[in-house]
Formats: structure tokens, C-alpha cells, sequence
């Protein structure tokens, strides 16, 4: 798995996909575009958070212990009777870490770009980001990730490698980081999640994952 378009078009990721659609009452076609959209922009946060030894530190811990991927051993009973309460708090929770209060614009950003309500954003992004977790934590256990050191390059592998990585990271993080006065994050939001200003960057990348 070299990354998250690959985890998106595994069987694995199409079992995330409908299992997240039919939790949140969407389709599968938009709940697959707006993952999408959303997962980088998570991870992308989360790399970000890591760049600090006390954040790497936080979400080695995290992936040693909860997030050790054990959830996605049974995604089919995970979703099967309706996603508990508890995995949809553990995800409110892991969106307030690493989003803080840039939360509510990358939830609109998300929701005009997808045509999905914000609220709905909302609840996709609480079951997907514990999933998420899971992801890390199991590719860290098999590449024997031991200490913080080494989180930050599981992170830009699931990222994506190559010569737009960069590029992509700065994009990420001046979505994440602008002061919301809406002219620069409508900007940074069509580059990251979609528009056409870039596509080279992760809008073309991820809109050619499903034929959007």
C-alpha cells in the first residue's frame, strides 16, 4: 500500500467506502469522492501536528496503544450493526486534535466541494478519521516504527512520495493554516481539494481516482 489513493481503490478501502455511505445515509460515490478530498487533507494535518517532537510523541503513543489498526480487522462488524458511539466520539475527538479550530472551514471547504451537507461532512469525517488511524498505526507496526522519529516518514509515504509531495504538503498545510477571511481559503481549498489551479498537484491526483 504506497498510499492513500491505493488504501481508497483496495477491496479494503471499498468495504471503508460503503461501510462510511451507509452509516452516514450517502452514496457511495459521493461518500468515495468526498474521502477522497478529506482523508490527505487529515493526513496532511496530522504530518503537520507530528512535525513537533511533543506531537510526534502524542501520536506514536496513540498508534502503540488505540490506534494500533486493530479496528480495521473486522470493518465488516464494525459497520455491520451501525458504527457505535464510541468510535464516532474517538474520531470527534482526533478531528478537534489535529484540526483544532480550522475544523469548521475544512468541513465547508469539504461540503462545497463535494456537495454534501456540512453536517454530513461532519459525521463522515468522525468514522473516517479513527479508520485513518488504524491505517497509520498498522503501517507503522509493519515497518517497525518504534519512536517518534520515524512517524513522520510513514506519514509522507502515505502521502505520497515523488516531486508534487512537496508542493502537496504546502498546499495542506496553507489550507489548514489560513486566517479564514474566506478569499484565501476558497483559494487554497480549490487547489487542494479539486480545482483546476493546480493539476498537478493533489486536486489532480485525487480527482482522477474516481473519475471526477
Amino acid at each position: 500500500m504506497s498510499g492513500l489513493l491505493d488504501l481508497l481503490n483496495s477491496p479494503m478501502g471499498k468495504q471503508l467506502i460503503s461501510g462510511v455511505a451507509g452509516q452516514t445515509g450517502q452514496s457511495e460515490s459521493g461518500t468515495a469522492n468526498l474521502l477522497s478530498m478529506a482523508m490527505p487533507v487529515l493526513m496532511g494535518a496530522m504530518k503537520r501536528n507530528a512535525s513537533t517532537p511533543e506531537g510526534a510523541q502524542g501520536l506514536m503513543s496513540a498508534l502503540s496503544s488505540k490506534h494500533d489498526g486493530g479496528i480495521l480487522e473486522n470493518l465488516g462488524g464494525l459497520f455491520g450493526g451501525g458504527v457505535d458511539q464510541s468510535v464516532m466520539d474517538d474520531g470527534a475527538g482526533i478531528l478537534g486534535h489535529i484540526l483544532g479550530n480550522k475544523q469548521p472551514q475544512v468541513q465547508n471547504a469539504l461540503s462545497q466541494k463535494s456537495g454534501i451537507d456540512a453536517g454530513s461532512v461532519a459525521n463522515i469525517l468522525k468514522v473516517a478519521a479513527p479508520l485513518l488511524m488504524g491505517v497509520l498505526g498498522k503501517q507503522a507496526k509493519q515497518q517497525n516504527v518504534t519512536d517518534a522519529n520515524g512517524i513522520g516518514d510513514v506519514l509522507g509515504g502515505l502521502l505520497g512520495g515523488g516531486s508534487n509531495a512537496g508542493q502537496q504538503q504546502s498546499l495542506i498545510e496553507s489550507f489548514l493554516d489560513s486566517d479564514g477571511d474566506g478569499s484565501i481559503l476558497d483559494d487554497v481549498a480549490g487547489m487542494v481539494l479539486g480545482g483546476n489551479k493546480s493539476a498537478g498537484g493533489l486536486g489532480g491526483l485525487l480527482g482522477g481516482l474516481f473519475g471526477k
